[in-house]
């Protein structure tokens, strides 16, 4: 019986372990079956438990919202929430015609805001002509060697069907020119215009038609963005409204952009707290051109002027070589510096746990200039630490893999021969050959090694045009989240030419599509002035300086408007695509009225099924306007920039919570009175 239990027992830990087995394997490929359901390999499964650089930290995991500090900080700009976008035709509108005076192909050079600045203006200039359009090309992407040859020219960085179809009732477009003609233009026989920045109608009427009805195509190729005037004549204001439908509507990312930025967006959003985007725009051609080399005290102030010195043999700069930084800072020609803005923000009220998102792509000086931001903000976040290098990989498609080093091969049997020979004759020995070219040392971040010794800027190498291409992609997703952040700050909203820069781009967007939304737009000379009072106890700044930071970066967000119409829109319409665009709701008070009709002249009545909810919002406009008995007196900011980190900072965390909470009473009469001064003005 002994026996027999014992084999018993033995043959039921088999089935066990037989059992065990199958569940295991059943398991693997249960989990490679998931895994295959993905768009592309067995890594995107990890997805759920991607690990991206940024863990945010928050001193309280609560976030009230229905409180007047609150409303002060992130709430809406209650005196243009009456204005909705409104880019429709409002008179007769006709169709293309089916025949056209010919294709008109272009060709842009430049960068991001550049290119974007173009297009819309490249489709009013073909419906002026009436010609068919062909899609146009970006240079930065067919000039640059190894992209992914599954995206060229537009559509690397926009949809190019969308895009067809949506202007299809504005132009005939077709995506290449036939086949007689793309061979005349390889061998250079069709007829080309370098057209400058913001070229009149009439330039186009009077000089590009005539050629382009005689030799049914002609080439434009626009080197400096935006290249119609921004201000048209009464008579062409549906070509405003036609620049809004391609910039707002037609022009989408293609979908591996569009995807990413949705899910930067999704993770800058933890617990569901608001986000402040700040553009830096801090360019070495911005800074070159503006004269601003003396903010940095090292080989960055050499780059910078060396640009400058190429800049002025080009004519693209004016002015001389060397320029006083300081005069040009305190005249508000230069770019607000990352620790400037992170003391205005700080006096502001914006707690040191308020999440920023750097955009606008690289910063010149690298990681080193955003130290004092980081210093004064724990979350502060760009788009390299809310994604994954898989993730930008798959969204710069299949790229050829590039070795700037080459293999060394060994020497043949005759080389060695020959070299054994000349070294048994003692020849006399030759002369050294000459040393080889420099080369050229720096990252993305904008650390250079060396300093070219010759006037002229070294040659692009292969993987800096690449990273050029790149940069177009970056800056489409800083594009996307900048324009749905809750706040929105420039440090800087010119280019190095002088024209608007990405940041005016991105307010022009936010005032189209929601205008309520808060952007700022400082005075940068009356910052410099401010800043300039408190240079030597920087962080340490008294109740007097907050309430005047305060009062001003108030005003910045009306009084910044209405002079935006004045100064941003004669250089670019994108910047300010108000009143033409614009439309207001029949129901509004009193002083909402006097803004948007007299300040920034919009007139046009929006159809009656835009006026939902104007009747709850203005009874919660009367509510806080109750609350407008403005006295500056939260000093949760004062003296704390730094005092917030770790467990050792606890105290000063704790205190700033307390602060802020016995506050929020206080808050109830901070909310805008300043903004209701400036309109009076």
């Amino acid at each position: 019986m002994k026996g027999e239990g014992k084999v018993f027992f033995k043959s039921r830990m088999k089935w066990i372990g037989l059992l065990g087995l199958v569940l295991s394997i059943l398991s693997l490929l249960f989990h490679f079956l998931l895994a295959g359901f993905t768009d592309d390999s067995i890594s995107d499964y990890s997805i759920p438990v991607t690990i991206f650089s940024w863990r945010p930290i928050f001193d309280n995991s609560r976030f009230t919202r229905h409180t007047p500090l609150y409303r002060r900080l992130w709430g809406p700009t209650r005196h243009v929430e009456t204005l909705l976008p409104d880019a429709n035709p409002r008179s007769y509108y006709s169709d293309p015609p089916a025949r056209t005076n010919g294709f008109v192909f272009v060709r842009i050079q430049g960068g991001f805001h550049e290119i974007r600045n173009s297009i819309p203006d490249i489709v009013a200039i073909s419906r002026l002509l009436n010609a068919t359009l062909v899609v146009p090309e970006i240079q930065s992407t067919t000039s640059s060697k190894g992209i992914s040859s599954q995206f060229k020219s537009f559509a690397y960085l926009y949809n190019e069907e969308h895009f067809m179809a949506s202007i299809a009732n504005d132009v005939r477009v077709v995506k290449t020119l036939p086949k007689n003609l793309k061979w005349a233009r390889r061998k250079k026989q069709i007829p080309s215009f370098k057209v400058s920045y913001g070229s009149s109608p009439y330039y186009y009427l009077h000089h590009v038609l005539p050629v382009l009805i005689k030799h049914s195509v002609v080439e434009l190729v626009v080197p400096n963005g935006g290249c119609l005037q921004a201000i048209l004549p009464s008579d062409l204001e549906e070509y405003q409204r036609l620049r809004c439908r391609v910039a707002f509507h037609a022009l989408q990312f293609r979908k591996e952009v569009q995807e990413l930025s949705t899910k930067v967006l999704q993770r800058l959003r933890p617990l569901g707290r608001p986000f402040i985007a700040y553009d830096p725009g801090m360019t070495r051609e911005a800074l070159a051109y503006h004269g601003c080399a003396e903010l940095f005290q090292d080989v960055h102030t050499e780059l910078i002027q060396h640009k400058r010195a190429w800049m002025r043999k080009r004519g693209i700069v004016k002015g001389k070589l060397s320029v006083n930084s300081a005069e040009q800072r305190l005249a508000g020609l230069c770019p607000l510096m990352p620790e400037e803005v992170g003391i205005l923000l700080r006096a502001y009220g914006y707690s040191w746990d308020t999440i920023i998102y750097v955009a606008g792509g690289e910063v010149f000086g690298g990681q080193r200039t955003l130290i004092p931001l980081h210093g004064m903000f724990e979350n502060v976040v760009d788009r390299t630490s809310l994604s994954t290098g898989w993730e930008l990989a798959k969204m710069y498609g299949r790229e050829a893999k590039h070795k700037d080093i080459k293999k060394m091969t060994p020497p043949s049997v005759e080389e060695e021969t020959k070299h054994d020979s000349l070294k048994s004759l003692k020849q006399r020995p030759q002369p050294l050959p000459p040393p080889p070219a420099r080369p050229k040392y720096y990252n993305i971040e904008g650390w250079w090694g060396w300093v070219a010794e010759s006037d002229n800027e070294p040659e692009s190498t292969v993987i800096e045009l690449r990273t050029n291409a790149h940069k177009l992609l970056w800056e489409a997703i800083d594009y996307v989240v900048s324009v749905e952040a809750d706040v929105f700050i420039p440090g800087f909203d010119r280019d190095g030419k002088g024209h608007p820069s990405f940041a005016s781009l991105v307010t022009g967007h936010r005032l189209y599509q929601s205008a309520s939304a808060k952007t700022f737009r400082p005075d940068r000379k009356q910052i410099a002035m401010l800043l300039e009072d408190i240079r030597d106890h920087m962080y340490e700044a008294n109740h007097t300086w907050i309430t005047s930071v305060r009062k001003l970066l108030k005003r910045s967000i009306l009084e910044g408007l209405i002079e935006s119409s004045k100064r941003s829109k004669a250089l670019s319409f994108l910047s300010h695509p108000v009143p033409e665009c614009s439309c207001t709701r029949r129901a509004h008070p009193v002083s909402n009225a006097s803004l948007v009709e007299v300040d920034l002249r919009v007139t046009r009545r929006c159809p009656k099924w835009m006026d939902g909810g104007v009747t709850e919002r203005s009874k919660d406009n009367k509510n806080a306007e109750k609350e407008e008995d403005l006295d500056e007196e939260d000093l949760s900011s004062s003296g704390l920039f730094f005092g917030h980190k770790g467990n050792g900072g606890n105290s000063n965390g704790n205190n700033e919570t307390v602060n802020s909470e016995a506050n929020n009473k206080e808050e109830g009469q901070l909310e805008d009175q300043e903004e209701l001064e400036g309109v009076e003005k």
